[in-house]
């Protein structure tokens, strides 16, 4: 998947930029499916903001987070995009493929 990190009003040095990075990038242990994301850092007064968004397969997922520090952001935001793709994980699955072997075996 490629990751695209910039920074809004804050300049991105690189151990932030291969932390978001990483962080975003594990999110395809779930999903295969993903092509690319955006990640987009910024800070307004003391609230370090990170928002990001992942292009999948049939689905455009979207998520922001806020932290006392960026790194505790980009944490918040790595939890919130899992569930997310886990939820479209389940919608795409088809459910009733399971549903074959028991009315095999009912009849």
């Amino acid at each position: 998947m490629q990751i695209t990190v910039s920074g809004q009003q804050v300049e991105v040095t690189e151990p932030l930029k291969s932390y978001a990075s990483e962080k975003i990038g594990r999110l395809q242990r779930h999903f295969d499916h993903m092509t690319t994301g955006n990640v987009v850092l910024h800070v307004e007064k003391t609230h370090h903001m990170a928002e990001a968004t992942i292009y999948a397969k049939g689905a455009t997922l979207h998520a922001d987070a806020t932290g006392e520090n960026m790194y505790a952001a980009i944490d918040a935001l790595a939890d919130k995009l899992d569930r997310q793709v886990l939820k479209h994980k389940e919608k795409t699955t088809n459910h009733r493929t399971s549903d074959a072997p028991l009315k095999k075996q009912l009849i």
